[in-house]
């Protein structure tokens, strides 16, 4: 049984109830579970043009639309941190000291087998478990 998961959340995928399960099972009902989405900021060029309570307001609607895509559930905290998506996650599942990270995956398509997808990232450089989702 593993005791610290974290749930690596995209928002723009639907798979969050299958994932808190698979983490409630994998977890064996004692688990600290951590859903985390990394809100990756507009880049530089791209932030000139937009306005500071842009910027805030996206970041807030995804924090609220992470808590949303839990469920609500009492059992699971929302996290969300900034930076690259990949190694933001890699990074903070060591500095917590997680045992486990579920992340979910498409079915990659060519660009994918050239640059490599999120899932495949993290599986290459996590210091624990990867459960990927499909």
């Amino acid at each position: 049984m593993y005791q610290k998961i974290i749930i690596a959340l995209s928002l723009e995928h639907g798979f969050a109830a299958q994932a808190v399960d698979t983490a409630r099972r994998l977890g064996g009902g004692t688990a600290e579970i951590t859903a985390l989405h990394v809100y990756e900021p507009p880049s530089g060029s791209v932030s000139t043009y937009l306005d500071e309570e842009v910027v805030q307001k996206a970041y807030d609607d995804a924090r609220q639309l992470l808590t949303e895509r839990c469920g609500n559930a009492d059992d699971v905290t929302p996290v969300i941190i900034k930076g690259h998506s990949s190694r933001s996650i890699t990074e903070y599942a060591a500095e917590i000291g997680a045992d486990a990270i579920i992340v979910g995956s498409h079915k990659p398509g060519l660009r994918d087998y050239f640059l490599g997808t999120t899932a495949a990232r993290i599986v290459r450089h996590a210091s624990c478990a990867v459960v990927v989702l499909r």
